[in-house]
């Protein structure tokens, strides 16, 4: 699996593979010292053209934990500032030795295009409103460990919110679907994408018909700066019909649990205090985030006959 960019383009056996993968990984940080020589010889570089703060930080420590070399690309002091275009700083970047490229950029379909430029892995950290496959992948691990489960079979998913402008719902809806779980979109028409008929999902405009039966309630933040005026009335209203209050908490089945990738809208999206809720798995989301990135860069950057081998020799660090 030299790219991961896509749900679809890991497949079933990639998501849970990795999410096996990220299980031994998450073995490692829990050690005093969380670091081992994996991808010591590799480089990855950090290619971020759109603001980010969880999944940048967290492919970067996930690189430097498996000990590989990092090089970091800010826009704001880069030749793209002189008119440099993408496929020179893709070229450019690639002459110096690299291995693989996590790229975010606002437009969709970005790593598939640099595939034309470079030998090196392409890792799809959010292109556009299209895909965020990694998000997808840290929670499904989330909810496999939450639940103590690998097959979401039986499980209600219900993801509420602006659906229209979210790769994260995107990627969601294909992962959690591909391993079993009944999944619920909730939003105002909207904030429906035009193709959500092919989704394999159920379509709800009410919060409050879905929150008694759902596993788990997966929020949405509300894109703003993706949207056109005119799709909600106010945020205000927005908050009051889709919005998770102290009453749609307490409506929630005692097991489920409550998800968000971040960041929130406070007071819009969520009008609680996520922290307070013992129903959160959002901490957990974040602190996954590092384990399940390690776990893709591994698998995007070892040969497959080489990593049974260097995970059996994680293992045996383990147990000295």
């Amino acid at each position: 699996m030299k790219h991961i960019r896509s749900i679809s383009e890991i497949g079933k056996a990639g998501v849970l593979a990795i999410v096996e993968r990220a299980k031994q990984m998450s073995e490692i940080n829990s050690r005093p010292v969380p670091k081992v020589p994996a991808l010591r010889g590799k480089t990855v570089v950090s290619l971020f053209l759109e603001d980010s703060t969880r999944t940048r930080l967290s492919f970067e420590t996930a690189a430097k934990r498996l000990s590989a070399e990092t090089m970091n690309f800010s826009v704001s002091t880069s030749s793209v500032n002189k008119g440099e275009s993408l496929r020179d700083t893709i070229e450019t970047i690639s002459d110096m030795g690299v291995d693989a490229f996590v790229v975010r950029h606002k437009s969709s379909g970005i790593p598939w295009q640099i595939e034309q430029w470079t030998d090196a892995s392409i890792i799809n950290a959010g292109d556009g409103a299209h895909q965020h496959p990694t998000q997808a992948l840290v929670d499904c691990f989330t909810v496999s460990e939450a639940f103590g489960v690998d097959s979401f079979e039986g499980l209600t998913i219900s993801i509420v919110g602006d659906i229209r402008h979210s790769r994260v719902a995107r990627s969601n809806v294909e992962a959690f679907a591909m391993l079993g779980a009944k999944v619920i979109i909730v939003a105002p028409s909207t904030l429906l994408p035009p193709d959500v008929g092919h989704w394999p999902v159920t379509i709800s405009n009410d919060i409050d018909d879905v929150i008694g039966t759902t596993d788990i309630l997966y929020m949405l933040r509300l894109q703003s700066e993706r949207m056109d005026q005119g799709l909600i009335p106010n945020l205000s209203e927005y908050g009051n019909r889709f919005g998770l209050t102290e009453k749609r908490v307490s409506q929630l089945p005692l097991n489920a649990r409550i998800m968000h990738p971040g960041p929130m809208n406070r007071g819009v999206e969520m009008q609680v205090d996520p922290s307070h809720l013992s129903q959160s798995l959002i901490h957990r989301q974040v602190a996954n985030g590092v384990s399940v990135r390690m776990a893709v860069l591994f698998t995007a950057l070892t040969l497959n006959d080489d990593r049974d081998h260097a995970i059996q020799g994680l293992s045996k660090e383990a147990a000295q």
